[in-house]
């Protein structure tokens, strides 16, 4: 997503970036960039919560009117219910590395065979 905004800013089509993996987005250079610190899958907030949804979809159009400089980064106010979702993500540890390895593996096949077909 984030290669595909600064094309279109490339071609004078205003855009905003709303993510939730802040150190992706910053590195690609997008111009207007709404951060969430959310566990990635919910950059425009918590599931089923309409009014933070609105609030961060307003805080994403109000970066697009206001940005004042290129490369603007506005960080969300809101919390997660609790941060306990970062002690797992990106784990691999032994109680999980079995079922981690068995679905790289389905993966791969899956690809190989999708491959196949073309």
């Amino acid at each position: 997503m984030s290669l595909v905004g600064r094309h279109l800013e490339e071609n004078g089509i205003a855009t905003v970036v709303m993510g939730s993996a802040r150190d992706v987005v910053e590195e690609c250079g997008v111009a207007r960039f709404v951060f969430t610190d959310f566990p990635l899958g919910n950059p425009c907030g918590r599931p089923r919560d309409a009014a933070m949804q609105a609030a961060i979809l307003g805080m994403a159009l109000d970066l697009l009117e206001r940005a004042w400089m290129p490369r603007t980064t506005l960080q969300t106010p809101f919390r997660w219910e609790s941060d306990s979702w970062r002690e797992a993500f990106m784990r691999v540890d032994e109680g999980n590395r079995a079922a981690l390895a068995r679905a790289g593996e389905e993966r791969r096949r899956r690809q190989a065979e999708a491959k196949a077909i073309e």
